[in-house]
């Protein structure tokens, strides 16, 4: 028999173990070479663990087990033959044999519950202290009702008196290693910088002209629609030369500096949030932007994306208005120093020209790290923004738009 020890391959530099989120297939199936066996999720993104050899597959480690990088997780029996008929995955499970009637205990003399005394172990009662949970309404696993340590982190605090009709069932279940990673360091900015948002709004009447006039050439011409994104990414561009401080991050008592714009794009994919970078921003035109979008999304929404498309990234660009939010704070993407987020495009009554009209509006917020970045460049980024939002002809396409979308 010849076995192959499947190993955790590394996701990416300074990741040292991954969570087993979901295994695709059952201890004892026979697994195609190449096939995807796992879902693995590290602190930044979820990822497949394809099958190195073809064979029976005994699996050595459970889902949601953290295992360290080049850990083996299973076993490939390599000299196994393939089952005729197809693949041992599709076999038929043995199924569990219903209870018979002996076995099942008449309510009236089912043994009375003992909880009710709330004796909990001094573990427990720390734990249910620090959650505010009254012992008398935990029911304990152990010796004569004893509410262990483990029935008090699995405690929930009570949700009020159930009413007589209607389900309030609940569901407990543990985050990614993805979602705590998330998590901890969205915890960490708010608290270890000084994080202050200012807002503005922008008239998006030109940018709307403009797409009407040339988007089906566009999209005739170059195979992707000419949308907003990638005329914020430019103009997000344009504000960071004029402004380097918001394109910078603090290391330890340093500011660092980039000559480079590396758009971080927060898009939304199966596993959640995910934050891909389109490199070399400055470089890009609008036909370079938008499908460089469109493919880190569509890779994004796959679960295709990987570590390296993730990571770096000296600014970043956030859309709540494709879920309809119309204002909102959004938070720094660490180590950057500052996010910009778009919301909803409302009709508004604006003032123009001493005149009332109606417009389609944008509120637009940008966080920033007031440590490193002062009132003066937050207010004239977003200023910047602005002006190049609602004058894209002059200062983003050099008054040749035609010029500027066929490129």
């Amino acid at each position: 028999m010849s076995v192959l020890e499947m190993k955790v391959p590394s996701p990416g530099e300074s990741i040292t173990e991954v969570e087993i989120a979901t295994w695709l297939v059952e201890d004892g199936d026979y697994v195609e070479k190449d096939q995807p066996i796992a879902e693995v999720d590290s602190d930044k993104a979820t990822l497949e663990l394809p099958a190195e050899e073809s064979g029976i597959i005994t699996l050595k480690a459970e889902e949601g087990d953290a295992v360290a990088v080049g850990e083996v997780v299973c076993l490939i029996d390599t000299s196994a033959s393939k089952p005729e008929g197809g693949d041992s995955s599709n076999e038929e499970k043995p199924t569990k044999e219903a209870p018979t009637q002996e076995h099942k205990v008449s309510p009236a003399v089912e043994k009375k519950d003992t909880y009710a005394s709330g004796v909990a172990s001094p573990a427990a009662k720390k734990v249910l202290a620090e959650k505010g949970i009254e012992a008398s309404t935990v029911k304990g696993t152990g010796k004569d009702g004893r509410i262990t340590k483990d029935d008090a982190v699995k405690a929930v605090p009570s949700m009020g008196t159930q009413p007589a009709n209607g389900t309030r069932g609940t569901e407990r279940k543990k985050m990614s290693m993805l979602r705590r990673k998330v998590a901890e360091r969205l915890v960490a900015v708010k608290s270890e910088t000084a994080m202050l948002t200012t807002f503005n709004e922008v008239n998006m009447q030109p940018i709307f002209d403009l797409r009407s006039q040339y988007k089906e050439d566009f999209k005739a011409k170059h195979g992707v629609g000419l949308g907003f994104m990638s005329f914020f990414t430019l103009a997000v561009v344009r504000a960071l030369k004029m402004y380097p401080d918001v394109n910078s991050m603090i290391d330890g008592d340093y500011q660092v500096k980039h000559d480079f714009q590396d758009i971080s794009i927060a898009v939304s994919g199966p596993k959640g949030l995910m934050v891909p970078v389109i490199r070399n921003a400055e470089d890009l035109s609008f036909r370079g932007v938008e499908s460089e979008v469109k493919r880190l999304a569509l890779r994004a929404r796959d679960g295709q994306i990987t570590i390296d498309e993730m990571t770096g990234g000296t600014f970043t660009i956030t859309n709540g208005g494709v879920f309809g939010s119309m204002l909102s704070t959004p938070i720094i993407n660490p180590p950057q120093s500052a996010i910009l987020g778009m919301h909803n495009i409302v009709e508004r009554p604006i003032a123009v020209d001493g005149g009332v009209t109606i417009a389609p509006i944008m509120y637009v917020a940008l966080s920033y790290d007031h440590r490193i970045i002062d009132g003066r460049e937050s207010v004239g980024f977003l200023v910047a923004i602005k002006e190049a939002l609602e004058n894209p002809v002059e200062l983003l396409m050099d008054n040749n738009p035609t010029k500027a979308l066929e490129m």
